[in-house]
């Protein structure tokens, strides 16, 4: 026999093509959210944060709706609202207060604190025990955003700070539920993100009318604005996302937000700003971060630190293998050293 073919395949390396591409394209629902703190701050008008995050939810939730044409059924009806509050109707007017009232960087680290939430939340919900490794991830990603955005000249708002907290634990409930509750059979990722963009959107509609209304002047840059965040940074972000957590573990997506203030700076980059060597170390910390946090951690040490063969430990712990018994005599035989009758 070939000896190619006769060698045991050893443990996996790291993720398969077909994960990677999976987390390449979950990936494109938070690079797309990097660009809401330029968005709001540059292009829409000051003060409406509730109307900013209505047409972010509602008429994408209303088109997916139109092209789907499946309602939920069943006890989906009160998960698809809950759903829809967490991820939606509580995060997006907190997430455009809070990028008003802070600066980009300090929203955004508030926001990197999400993946230690989640990890915390799965533990109760999943029973899901993170291990040392995710803990590490997650708190090293967090470091490194804050390095990259934080600084002396960033202040500190208190209610922009509470709102954005808020928005943060809010998605990480939202992550953790939709893990646990998956998608009825026969919906798919498409169908689950209207719900959710709808519901979230009806919620919002009475209290923007009720407290901001519409905005006097909307003008081209603000139509641009609107159009961008519920098309690429609402309906195809959260079927992304939500396809991405049907198919990839739980601490493999949660990281993934890391790249929203990554992008937010790599966007002030462009826009005249410069990055400290401090900063730049902190990009790199959380880039590492991001990308180790998708590698299970036994494989990785077994590949880092011991090969791919068992450990001495391994193999004294290993049982020996059992002795084969030997087979009864069959009737007649004779034994080895016994005379014959």
């Amino acid at each position: 026999m070939d000896a190619l073919t006769d060698r045991s395949p050893g443990p996996p390396r790291g993720p398969s093509a077909r994960r990677v591409a999976t987390v390449a394209l979950t990936a494109l629902a938070p690079l797309s959210w990097g660009t809401t703190y330029a968005v709001t701050t540059e292009l829409l008008p000051p003060g409406h944060p509730l109307f900013a995050g209505l047409l972010r939810a509602l008429p994408a939730g209303l088109l997916a709706l139109a092209i789907t044409r499946v309602l939920p059924r069943g006890d989906w009806w009160w998960k698809a609202a809950v759903l829809g509050v967490l991820n939606i109707g509580a995060l997006f007017p907190l997430l455009f207060l809070a990028a008003e009232r802070l600066p980009g960087g300090v929203a955004a680290t508030l926001g990197a604190a999400q993946p230690l939430l989640v990890a915390g939340l799965a533990t109760v919900a999943l029973g899901d025990r993170p291990g040392a490794w995710r803990w590490l991830c997650g708190v090293a990603g967090m470091v490194g955003v804050g390095l990259v955005v934080l600084g002396p000249q960033a202040r500190l708002d208190a209610v922009g700070v509470l709102a954005g907290l808020g928005g943060t634990a809010a998605m990480a409930g939202g992550v953790v539920l939709t893990k646990r509750w998956g998608r009825p059979a026969g919906v798919g990722p498409l169908t689950l993100a209207g719900w959710q963009l709808a519901v979230g959107g009806l919620l919002l509609l009475p209290f923007t009318l009720a407290i901001e209304g519409v905005p006097e002047r909307i003008d081209a840059e603000a139509v641009g604005g609107y159009l961008w965040l519920g098309s690429m940074g609402g309906l195809i972000a959260y079927t992304l996302w939500f396809r991405g957590i049907g198919r990839l573990p739980v601490g493999a997506t949660a990281p993934l937000v890391l790249l929203s203030p990554l992008v937010a700076t790599v966007i002030g980059l462009f826009l005249g700003e410069s990055l400290r060597p401090l900063q730049a170390l902190g990009f790199a910390l959380a880039l590492a971060a991001l990308l180790a946090a998708q590698f299970p951690a036994p494989h990785l040490s077994r590949l880092c630190f011991r090969g791919t063969g068992p450990t001495d430990r391994e193999r004294v712990a290993a049982p020996e293998p059992a002795a084969t018994p030997a087979a009864a005599p069959e009737p007649g035989a004779v034994l080895p050293g016994a005379q014959p009758r």
